[in-house]
């Protein structure tokens, strides 16, 4: 009975001890006059896995992880709203193939990125949120910006951790970025409370540590204190390896792949539905598009697979997926879910054999058990997969007529769209128009961000991407407020392309302040908004059912408002033409904008001119520029070239405002 207390106080002894870190701390030094801070340990590990960006909307709690990081030359871009943040690094994970970090601050900071990090979440993007928080011994005792922060980001991410010592945070980044990465990827929280972040001295005299201590309570206190202080830093200093871990991500077996090899050969009507996962490394998108090149089967592609066979392959349909669906024989979801973009399964034909491929086994069998069943179900990477089926198949080729009908019947609805865009609109421009002369003029290395609902579904059909990963959209979750975050990201991985954004007027509210965020970090963008003053999406099923068209209705206003009223006009800023806006620094170097109107007259094919006074009349001094142009799509035509022609000069970004009929 004795020995087993004793042994029980012991263990109790020992138990508490390793609770307060007494046990650690009698092997490991604390540095208590070092000036280094937690923000160099994220710094190092960061920049061992190649990270270029960190972004951010800047706060106290996390002051340190920025200026260590731009210390070692990882470029720190601040935004507007901490949504945007973690939508550029969204897109920067897509098209990098690497970790898209973000940085905020506590509190608020974080709560404002829930609907980007869910956003991340259902896109299956590769994303590092870092959040500040309340110090360690601070935390529920109501703190400032003290909540908890876990609670809600663990249904969101994969992994989470709050770091408790300075010496945790290496190992637990590595972990959480490997995790990121791993299987399907996802988005990752580290919570750094503000003690792990700042330097001893300071974080002592937070603290409030008492030498000498007075009282028997003092000295208690003090002890405990000072204790806490010593096992945050113990060890903080020491040599610690901060390379990546390896990524798990699953593959398909050779079993797998053969039994796949069997049924395309024998399959006499196959279709391929491509998905956005099929994009994620670590197969490069170059040589997917060569697998699908030789597998020659017809593909309907999404997400961020638009684009992965260029801009006219004879392998690739974009219109009457449903009724290719319905003869399909065989039917490979490579990376594609069969969620509401596919009737959850019901637009897939019951005799169909169906391959599906993906890394997520939730994602892989989704309504498998109600409106269709897969015939060979893999767990792995749709990008290997396809390289590995193209090789097992060489020499096979697809039945010709086939691909062929379906081109066919692809041109015709191509053509029956481009006859609907030519059609004369009373008063306003005709989106469709709008979005066939933005999509002639793009450049081909162009990148495409679309955010919106009405205008980008028509944009979705009618604009063509040029190649692999020129595609950004919200994905599954239909996210609006992702264009300037998007288009952001984007422009810093390709600083060389050219960036589209296509809103909506009503999507273009969550981001207009990202403007500023181009301006200052010269990150040149064209945006494109189809304003018909209506949430029309939302409008054109609630009227008709209900009778109202409450809370849908906008207005034909833009940032020249202002400037409208002053000079005392009546007609709407957007009403009935087009007008181009520029945002430009003012002159010596001043930080603010002003919206500038430059009124234009353009040839059909002809360059636009620049002209500095309003009205109709022709060019500076009242000489006449080029010809005017009564017709709606020779100025549309004109606006856009202008859009391109000061674009990446003295101008630092552009935007295009076009009126489209409600």
């Amino acid at each position: 009975t004795f020995l087993g207390c004793a042994v029980g106080i012991a263990a109790g002894g020992l138990l508490f001890a390793y609770k307060l870190g007494l046990l650690y701390q009698l092997f490991h030094k604390t540095e208590v006059k070092s000036p280094r801070h937690g923000g160099e340990s994220v710094a190092a590990v960061l920049r061992a896995h190649g990270v270029k960006y960190v972004f951010t909307l800047v706060g106290g709690h996390i002051s340190p992880i920025l200026v260590a990081c731009e210390k070692v030359g990882i470029r720190i871009v601040d935004t507007r709203h901490e949504a945007t943040a973690v939508f550029a690094a969204d897109a920067v994970a897509r098209l990098s193939g690497s970790v898209g970090v973000a940085a905020v601050t506590a509190g608020p900071g974080l709560t404002n990125t829930v609907t980007a990090v869910k956003n991340a979440q259902m896109a299956e993007s590769p994303l590092l949120l870092m959040g500040g928080a309340a110090g360690t011994l601070l935390q529920g005792r109501g703190a400032l910006q003290d909540i908890d922060q876990m609670s809600l980001f663990k249904p969101l991410c994969k992994f989470c951790a709050s770091i408790r010592t300075v010496r945790e945070i290496v190992p637990t980044l590595r972990k959480a970025l490997a995790v990121a990465q791993s299987g399907t990827p996802g988005p990752v929280f580290i919570e750094f409370p503000i003690d792990t972040l700042y330097p001893f001295h300071l974080v002592s005299k937070e603290f409030g540590v008492k030498n000498p201590p007075k009282g028997l309570m003092g000295k208690a206190v003090s002890w405990y204190l000072n204790n806490h202080l010593m096992n945050l830093f113990a060890g903080a200093w020491e040599p610690r390896d901060v390379s990546p871990l390896p990524v798990d991500i699953p593959q398909a077996t050779d079993a797998q792949i053969q039994s796949c090899i069997e049924l395309v050969s024998r399959a006499k009507k196959p279709v391929i539905l491509l998905g956005s996962q099929a994009t994620l490394p670590p197969t490069p998108a170059d040589d997917i598009r060569y697998a699908l090149e030789d597998l020659g089967l017809p593909c309907f592609l999404g997400g961020m697979a638009r684009g992965m066979l260029g801009k006219n392959s004879p392998i690739h349909i974009r219109q009457n997926r449903r009724d290719a669906l319905k003869e399909a024989d065989l039917v490979l979801l490579a990376g594609t879910v069969c969620d509401f973009r596919l009737s959850y399964g019901r637009v897939l034909n019951r005799r169909s054999k169906i391959i599906a491929v993906n890394r997520d086994r939730t994602q892989l069998l989704k309504n498998s058990d109600m409106f269709w069943k897969p015939t060979v179900a893999i767990q792995g990477d749709a990008g290997s997969f396809l390289v590995q089926l193209s090789k097992g198949l060489k020499g096979h080729r697809c039945p010709g007529d086939w691909p062929q009908s379906l081109k066919a019947r692809d041109v015709s609805k191509e053509d029956t769209n481009r006859a609907k865009a030519d059609e004369r609109t009373e008063h306003h421009l005709n989106p469709l128009k709008v979005l066939h002369c933005v999509d002639e003029l793009m450049s081909e290395d162009s990148i495409i961000v679309a955010d919106g609902g009405d205008f980008v579904g028509s944009a979705a059909y009618i604009m063509r991407p040029r190649g692999p990963l020129r595609w950004l959209d919200p994905g599954a979750f239909g996210t609006l407020g992702v264009g300037g975050g998007f288009a952001l990201g984007a422009k810093l991985c390709r600083p060389d392309s050219e960036v589209w954004i296509v809103y909506g007027d009503g999507s273009l509210g969550y981001s207009v302040a990202e403007f500023d965020t181009f301006t200052r970090h010269k990150t040149p963008v064209l945006a494109v908004v189809g304003n018909d003053a209506c949430w029309s999406q939302i409008s054109r099923e609630q009227v008709p059912i209900l009778g109202s068209n409450v809370a849908c209705g906008l207005a034909f206003t833009g940032p020249s408002t202002c400037t409208e009223h002053h000079n005392k006009r009546q007609e709407p800023c957007f009403g009935h033409r087009l007008k181009v806006l520029f945002f430009r620094r003012l002159p010596r170097g001043g930080r603010w904008l002003r919206w500038e109107r430059i009124p234009y007259r353009a040839r059909r094919r002809g360059p636009a001119r620049r002209h500095h006074q309003t009205g109709s009349g022709g060019g500076p001094g009242g000489q006449s520029g080029t010809s005017q142009c009564s017709d709606r799509e020779n100025q549309l035509q004109g606006g856009l070239h202008l859009c391109v022609e000061k674009l990446g000069s003295n101008l630092v970004l552009s935007g295009l405002y076009c009126s489209l009929k409600p």
